[in-house]
Parts: C-alpha cells; structure tokens; sequence
C-alpha cells in the first residue's frame, strides 16, 4: 500500500519532495500503471524526461546492448558510443565542441566556470528574473526566484538578474562588463512564460556592441519538446552555449555543456572534470532518443499535435474565461495561467487518472512524452472540460 511505502520513506529519506500517491509498478507508453492495474496518463513525463514515454523498445534495445558490454568507464578513456552521441547532438544543435554531464545543474555550473574562465571574476553574469537553473550554489545564484534561495545565503558574486522581457532593464544593466547571460527562451518552473522577439533582438543587438556570451538553457525545452530541435530555434538566434539534460538520456542521468567555436578553447586539460558524465549506458538511450527525435519524425509530431493541443485548449479558455487567463507554450511545451491557484485542478485531473502539475502557483505545466498523438490530446481535452463544468 502506498500509505505504508510513505511511512518507510518518511524514515529513510530528506523530506524535500512532495510524493504523488501512486505506488507504481511499471510504465508503458504516455502511462504510468499501478500495482491495482490502474493507467495513469503522464502529461508530466517525468520533469519532461521521458520523451520516448516508458518502456520504449529502441531505448530497451540500446540499452542491452551497451550494459552486455560495459556499463561504466571512466573518462580517460573515450567509447565509440560516446562519439556516436556527441556527434549527433553537436549536428542537431549546430554547435562546435561538447561536455558530458549528469545532470542539468552540473550543465550551468560547468557554464559557470567556462565563463569565469574566459571573462574573469570581475565581469558581471545575468540570468532573467522568474528563471530557474537548478539547485546547486551556482545554478541557485542564476536561479531568479528568491524562494528557492531562501535560506542559502550568501550565494556567488557578480551574478544578477535583468527583468525578464523588460528592453529598458537589459539596455540598462548591459555594458562593456557583461561576461554572458544566460535564457530560458521559453521558463519552465518559471510558468511557460516565452521570451519576446523584441528582447531577443536586441540582446542580439547588445552582443554585437558588448562582445559577451550568451547561454542557453535547453534543459527542459531542448530535444524537440517545442517542435524544434530547441527552444532558441524559434527566435532566429544562434547562441554561444547551450546546456541541455533531461531528455537527451532517455531516462537515464546526462547532460551536456554544448559550446560554439569562441568557446571551445577556454578549458583546459584538467580545468574540469566528471565521473559518471558521459556513461555510456546514458549515452546508448541517448542516441536512441536523438534519431527517434529528429530522423523519425517525432518532432514532426510535437509541432502538429502541439499546435492541435494549443488550439484546442484556448477554446477551453475562451468557454471558461472565468477560470483560465492564459494558454501558452510551444509544442509540447505547455502552460495555461489560471485566475487562481492551481493545486485543486492538479488533484481533479489526478482523481481522473491524467498527471500534470502547477507551477509558479497558479500555472499548470504539461509536459507530455513526444510520442503523444491526437486522440491522447482529446482525451485530456474531454477530462478537462469535465473538471471544469464540475466547478
């Protein structure tokens, strides 16, 4: 029973998390099942993890074949799957030189040090206002909501945030001691909040004059989830770093600092370092998912279901304009801003088997595995008519 699983974890672990209360078995597909055999549709997938959705056979596949193998070794040495993966992700994101990782915050803070490196201490770094990087000192002092750093202080110097979407406020802040900036073009845990074209172009603009680095963060939003291979791809820039987690493992922990021509020369040998970034295991699901992702059609998928998924969910707020302010996003990127906070709707949706959450209070984030197809969408479009009428 979950209520006795929940018991045992209250001894054992931190209480840091908010458990969901389903004593999962396996998953398969869009859906996660419990021991009673009850399907559970993840719109969640995971943080944005599971792209492939559970149970996937070309993940399955590659990874058996890599674990027969080897399943760890260490980063003195250099595997063929290694190349195969870095190679792709280097094409698809048109980018020079890589870093293995494990994990997205170990991304921004190895991007941390490359600027810092470059720049010195004395330059200043910016990140966005509502933003989120991760949960290391780094990563935490990026991070533009103070209630995530409460109680943590003091966190790194000269890192400061520009008010995001606000051209005045980067004009304002950026100068000839601007080091990089670094941008969730579309925030998740911030609330799906998308970056304008107008402050786009004129960081652009800004670059040109100041010289500085500017840095994507692809965690969530990268490897197809907005209908491109990443979120920047909508906004006609080229950035000068990307890091990028999540999905590209498959499941499994990886990341990865992907760097362009400028930087590439920046660290040296025995500058930085990692044990398990790289594991070939992580890197096998990996290339599954990138050929699934952009030679299989499954971003394909994402931008055609995704646009379906939008138009139907504005008509959702447009019948209950009472209860929905907002619908945004991109792909399978998705957020809808409600008039009050959205906890209560979080739990319907789950009273009906479809798992979702809120974010930044009043924002519900979905985030389905890319292999969502339409009549996936019309199922939560009916259940969340449901809920809403229930009102």
């Amino acid at each position: 029973m979950i209520e006795e699983l929940l018991e045992v974890e209250n001894e054992l672990f931190l209480q840091t998390y908010k458990r969901i209360l389903i004593d999962i078995f396996h998953g398969e597909g869009i859906y996660l099942i419990d021991k009673k055999g009850d399907r559970y549709m993840d719109f969640f997938s995971g943080l944005g993890v599971n792209a492939l959705g559970y149970a996937h056979p070309k993940i399955i596949e590659a990874v058996y074949n890599q674990v027969k193998k080897f399943a760890h070794l260490s980063n003195n040495y250099i595997t063929d799957i290694q190349i195969e993966f870095a190679s792709l992700l280097l094409k698809y994101s048109d980018m020079s030189k890589i870093f293995f990782t494990n994990s997205g915050t170990e991304a921004i803070e190895g991007a941390i040090k490359i600027i810092r490196k470059k720049y010195g201490a004395d330059k200043k770094i910016f990140s966005l206002t509502n933003s989120f990087h991760g949960r290391t000192y780094g990563a935490l002092t990026l991070t533009g909501n103070d209630k995530y750093k409460k109680g943590f202080e003091p966190l790194l110097p000269n890192i400061f945030q520009i008010n995001f979407n606000d051209i005045n406020d980067l004009i304002t802040n950026i100068d000839s001691n601007t080091a990089a900036i670094f941008i969730e073009f579309i925030q998740g845990e911030g609330g799906i909040n998308i970056v304008s074209q107008e402050f786009v172009d004129k960081l652009i603009e800004l670059r040109n004059k100041f010289n500085f680095v500017i840095i994507a963060d692809e965690i969530q939003s990268g490897i197809g989830r907005t209908g491109k291979p990443f979120s920047f791809n909508h906004f006609g820039i080229k950035p000068d770093l990307i890091t990028a987690a999540k999905a590209i493992g498959g499941g499994l922990p990886l990341g990865a600092i992907l760097v362009s021509d400028s930087l590439a020369n920046i660290l040296e040998t025995g500058n930085h370092g990692t044990t398990f970034g790289g594991n070939p295991v992580s890197c096998a699901a990996g290339v599954a998912v990138l050929r699934e992702v952009f030679e299989n059609g499954l971003m394909e998928n994402v931008k055609e279901t995704g646009n379906y998924f939008l138009e139907q969910l504005d008509q959702i707020r447009k019948e209950f304009s009472e209860d929905i302010k907002e619908v945004r996003g991109k792909g399978f990127m998705i957020g809808m801003e409600l008039f009050y906070e959205g906890g209560e709707i979080v739990n319907e949706f789950f009273k009906k088997k479809i798992l979702i959450n809120c974010t930044n209070q009043n924002v519900l984030r979905i985030l389905p595995p890319l292999i969502t197809g339409k009549k996936d969408v019309d199922t939560f479009i009916d259940k969340f008519e449901e809920i809403l009428r229930s009102r």
